[in-house]
């Protein structure tokens, strides 16, 4: 016999959630958020998670904010993802 997984768990108890306890609905709450947090985890090869811990030093940021960031350049550069342009004229706070 399998077990159901998290998400089929939460289905089923916002199609019962009065016939549920609160402690149940705290412990599918707490593993669906567990899953959420490590689902992030993007395993590299070695030479390439050497890169993105000197890139993260670098930039300051975390490995996965690291991740992030070359995906949304790399899509923004390849067309997959618009691309914010800045009118010449436009204001831009003192940065640029």
């Amino acid at each position: 016999m399998t077990s159901p997984d998290t998400a089929t768990l939460l289905e089923d108890a916002a199609d019962r959630i009065a016939d549920i306890s609160r402690a149940d609905l705290q412990i599918m709450l707490r593993r669906a958020a567990l899953r959420l947090r490590n689902a992030g985890a993007v395993s590299m090869e070695d030479d390439v998670e050497e890169a993105l811990r000197d890139l993260a030093s670098e930039f300051g940021m975390t490995r996965n904010d690291t991740i992030r960031f070359i995906v949304r350049e790399w899509m923004e550069k390849n067309t997959y993802l618009p691309v914010h342009n800045l009118d010449e004229d436009g204001d831009v706070d003192g940065t640029a």
